[in-house]
């Protein structure tokens, strides 16, 4: 049986090859050496043990070859999905892509065409927007409301929005960046809106285990019968992002049909440290894992809500899910650019700029709240000072 997990051990990751600490200050001139990185999505956490022993395992035999024989593999994903989720998931509408980035990407190449236009829900993940656009596909922008301080569907509105050119659209649940979990009601109701403009749903789910305490995550394929494409990973779930590995899961056979051509076509196909890690991380110490992960980061929302909401003029939305902060800067009456200069240059913190999430970002940043509670009042501070004229 393993340790527990030390949540509040400091990992010292600079020189590392880490996106989030080695690439903060020639991005946003916040050096590690006395900065605080909460803006990729990746955790300062160890992986459960379950996780490193598949890696030794591996390292033990010495040799790298081909990976072979997915039964352990897809045994592990059907497992955690009927365990955790309550979704019954076969072994052959399971395809392995480089990430779910990827995932999207292979999704917006199967079932659009140069030109269409892809829905969606606005602010939303930056990284949807930005492989649309590469694509040569059109972004449609359906913006999201916000009802007492927490974001809500608007169908009225978006009925009116979407038209004929729009073939896909790609919803992000649990919600990235507002951190909403989305009801029942309003999982169906997507998917109604979907059919009602003939869209091919596209459901990214990486932050589904990541769930606050009192909410309940729904995956999208258990609440409707209109065909879905199922996105999720074990990466976001147990920081192995950089395995770049998550999974498309699709039922439908003849969108399961369309989308193994395009993986054939373009010979796709994944890497063995992925599928191994994976295989460990969904298993019992796994999810016990995830129990106490999803304890410690509601510890640190609850510390860095308290923080940032006694700041006049700051306002972080509840956090239903994921492990990332959204904090509206609205109330300050600063720019853009005021607001990113006294979180950078004054507080020494690289967080997301808000409008890099689309239309309603603006006054927005995102913050990663995946690291040791000592780091969240650290930044909690940091903040209190950087806009201590405004008290």
């Amino acid at each position: 049986m393993s340790l527990p997990p030390d949540f509040d051990e400091l990992i010292n990751r600079v020189g590392t090859h880490s996106d989030k600490w080695d690439e903060m200050e020639r991005i946003f001139g916040v050096s590690p050496a006395e900065g605080l990185p909460m803006w990729v999505a990746d955790m300062d956490f160890r992986p459960p043990h379950s996780v490193q022993k598949a890696l030794e395992d591996m390292a033990a035999v010495g040799v790298y070859g081909y990976w072979g024989d997915n039964r352990d593999y897809f045994a592990a994903i059907s497992w955690w999905m009927q365990n955790r989720h309550g979704w019954t998931v076969e072994k052959d509408w399971i395809f392995t892509t480089h990430g779910l980035v990827n995932g999207a990407a292979l999704c917006i190449d199967a079932f659009t065409r140069p030109g269409d236009g892809v829905v969606l829900m606005v602010p939303v993940y930056h990284a949807f927007a930005r492989v649309i656009k590469a694509a040569g596909r059109t972004v449609v922008e359906c913006p999201l409301k916000t009802v007492d301080g927490r974001y809500e569907m608007d169908f009225e509105a978006w009925d009116r929005i979407v038209d004929s050119k729009a073939k896909m659209l790609i919803l992000c649940s649990p919600h990235n960046p507002g951190g909403r979990v989305w009801s029942v009601e309003e999982l169906k109701a997507v998917a109604e809106f979907a059919r009602r403009h003939d869209l091919v749903l596209v459901s990214d789910e990486i932050h589904h285990d990541l769930v606050m305490p009192g909410h309940k995550h729904h995956p999208m394929a258990t609440v409707t019968d209109y065909p879905v494409v199922m996105m999720s990973a074990a990466t976001k779930t147990f920081n192995i992002a950089g395995t770049h590995s998550g999974n498309v899961i699709i039922a439908d056979p003849d969108l399961r049909a369309r989308f193994a051509a395009r993986m054939a076509a373009l010979g796709i196909s994944p890497n063995s440290f992925g599928l191994a890690m994976a295989t460990a991380a969904y298993s019992p110490e796994g999810a016990a894992w995830v129990d106490a992960l999803c304890a410690y980061l509601d510890g640190n929302r609850k510390l860095f809500d308290a923080g940032v909401n006694a700041i006049p003029g700051l306002r972080s939305m509840p956090l239903e899910a994921t492990y990332l902060a959204w904090v509206d800067f609205s109330g300050t009456g600063m720019t853009a650019t005021e607001i990113h200069t006294r979180v950078e240059a004054g507080a020494k913190i690289a967080a997301n700029h808000g409008e890099t999430f689309g239309s309603g970002g603006e006054t927005f940043m995102r913050f990663n709240l995946a690291t040791p509670r000592v780091r969240i009042a650290d930044a909690v501070a940091r903040l209190a000072r950087a806009f201590g004229d405004l008290q």
